[in-house]
């Protein structure tokens, strides 16, 4: 291989962590990518043996790089450019998230989901009603 460096931004795109390099830059900028552990531009280059820490809450994923690209390659190729060191402790992270039931839904935006639209039905019944269900109100004279 001729070139030993590439951008971090190519190569992030080129290993097919994000799906463009837009995305990819924006993630630097914003400043969700590490080498080494050191915050990181788009322009940055990595080489091989380098550690790049790319932060997808709720987790941070740790790439080694093995090859420094920057064409895109096919999938089955990643092997060959990157090692994934994501501890354990990470995926447990991310795993807690799912068991706990968190909806990436802004609050306040969308439809109540059957879970919200509960909640707010046993919000709104006056507790002294509870179990009234029984009596007919019907007035007799």
């Amino acid at each position: 291989m001729a070139n030993q460096e590439a951008r971090i931004d190519k190569w992030l795109w080129a290993a097919r962590i994000y799906k463009t390099r837009t995305l990819a830059a924006d993630a630097c900028k914003n400043g969700r990518i590490t080498i080494n552990g050191a915050q990181t531009k788009p322009s940055r280059t990595v080489k091989a043996g380098d550690k790049v820490g790319v932060k997808k809450p709720p987790i941070t994923y740790t790439f080694l790089v093995k090859q420094p690209i920057e064409k895109r390659v096919g999938a089955k190729l990643l092997p060959d450019i990157l090692e994934n060191v994501t501890t354990p402790e990470q995926y447990e992270l991310l795993e807690m998230s799912r068991i706990s039931g968190f909806v990436d839904r802004a609050r306040g935006t969308g439809r109540p989901t059957k879970k919200d639209r509960r909640a707010i039905d046993d919000f709104q019944t006056p507790e002294f009603l509870d179990g009234l269900d029984d009596f007919d109100f019907d007035e007799e004279d």
